[in-house]
């Protein structure tokens, strides 16, 4: 019997890989020998960087770089198995972590930091990035990743705009002539979850502002600003991103790099998938059935979580998909909608939730073991072998 085990992190308890062994510890204990195949996932979001860099046997690159108010701080991205590939992920140089509450600066917060990693990452022989979006504690259109590479934005009078998003209203040209050939070169995909547009009601100062810490008063002034840098591409480059889906994400970071970067946006946990190449395993691994599984299973599922992914995968090939979860707040309906064939919460009684995280490794164990117990029998009735040969 062969099984893959591909679940996203269980957030606040586990990782996906940690998740994974442990589900895989649970199945050995039934019958060591069973073939397992671990792929730790993740949908484009925290974690995205180290499900990658685990999956594809690559590694982790630290670099000095500066935080979203220009204080030096010691940051990383991944580099995937294939040497060429970097996994950027925007929280670690230009997070809302990084920042404490009364710290938080929308108005002048930059990305700098970010594209200080893509460059490390450039002069070190990258030549393809994934840029995860999510957490970010900017609102600057991704203008400071882009002066990190090269790109100059400058004011009516030639003079180099400030760090942040406001300065953008400032804007009236966008100097190329320092862009290294490396980024030209270079291709770059964002995994993204959010259809948001760059500027409007629903744009990303208005939805994402008021989280780092925008006044009413100040996301006007972002919306506008951005507004300004949106006007000044479609002039300089032809390209409308005004109401274009997706290009809010983080600040409208989607949208500055779709611009000046030829970045293209897709959803996290297909870029995650295409990435590792899950398609071609799936449909030639000769599968018995999968296991995934994320904390939650609730209507969120469906849009663009790793479960949902899994079976899109695996449901044209027919493999059995069971999702483990610390929580379903899903009726049956909808787990036959997300093509699930069966979900199960890990809990096995009366817990409170810090019981059930600080739990979390041990009830996994016991669930995928549970459950491997599960099909294993019905496999050895459906050929008439009694079930004592289970060990």
């Amino acid at each position: 019997m062969k099984i893959l085990i591909m679940p996203d992190s269980f957030k606040g308890s586990l990782s996906a890989i940690d998740v994974a062994r442990s589900i895989e510890n649970g199945i050995k204990k039934v019958n060591a020998d069973t073939e397992t195949v671990v792929i730790p996932m993740a949908d484009g979001g925290e974690g995205t960087l180290q499900a990658l860099v685990n999956a594809t046997n690559g590694e982790i690159v630290k670099a000095a770089v500066l935080d979203p108010l220009g204080r030096e701080i010691n940051g990383y991205y991944g580099i995937m198995g294939d040497g060429s590939t970097a996994v950027i992920e925007i929280a670690i140089a230009s997070g809302l972590p990084l920042l404490k509450e009364e710290e938080m600066d929308a108005l002048n917060a930059s990305t700098f930091g970010t594209g200080q990693l893509i460059m490390h990452a450039l002069k070190n022989g990258a030549t393809s990035f994934i840029i995860c979006l999510g957490g970010s504690a900017t609102n600057d259109g991704g203008t400071g990743i882009l002066k990190a590479l090269g790109y100059k934005f400058l004011d009516h009078e030639g003079k180099e705009l400030n760090e942040g998003g406001l300065s953008l209203r400032d804007l009236a040209f966008i100097d190329e002539s320092d862009v290294s050939p490396l980024v030209k070169q270079a291709k770059f995909r964002i995994a993204c979850d959010v259809n948001n547009p760059f500027v409007g009601s629903n744009g990303a100062s208005y939805i994402f502002g008021p989280q780092k810490g925008a006044t009413p008063d100040q996301i006007v002034q972002l919306d506008q600003s951005l507004q300004v840098f949106a006007d000044v591409i479609y002039k300089q480059k032809g390209k409308r991103i005004h109401n274009l889906k997706g290009a809010g994400a983080a600040g409208g970071t989607a949208g500055g790099l779709i611009s000046l970067l030829n970045a293209e946006l897709q959803q996290g946990v297909e870029l995650v998938m295409e990435a590792l190449k899950l398609q071609e395993l799936v449909e030639n691994g000769k599968f018995d059935f999968v296991l995934t599984g994320e904390g939650k299973l609730d209507y969120q599922t469906g849009y663009g979580k790793v479960i949902a992914g899994v079976t899109k995968l695996c449901n044209p090939s027919d493999i059995p998909v069971i999702a483990l979860c610390g929580q379903i707040d899903a009726e049956g309906s909808m787990i036959n909608e997300v093509g699930l064939t069966a979900a199960f919460s890990i809990t096995n009684g009366p817990m409170s939730l810090g019981e059930a995280m600080f739990n979390t490794k041990k009830l996994l164990e016991l669930s995928g073991e549970q459950i491997f117990r599960l099909f294993l029998a019905g496999s050895l009735n459906n050929k008439n072998i009694h079930s004592k040969h289970i060990t």
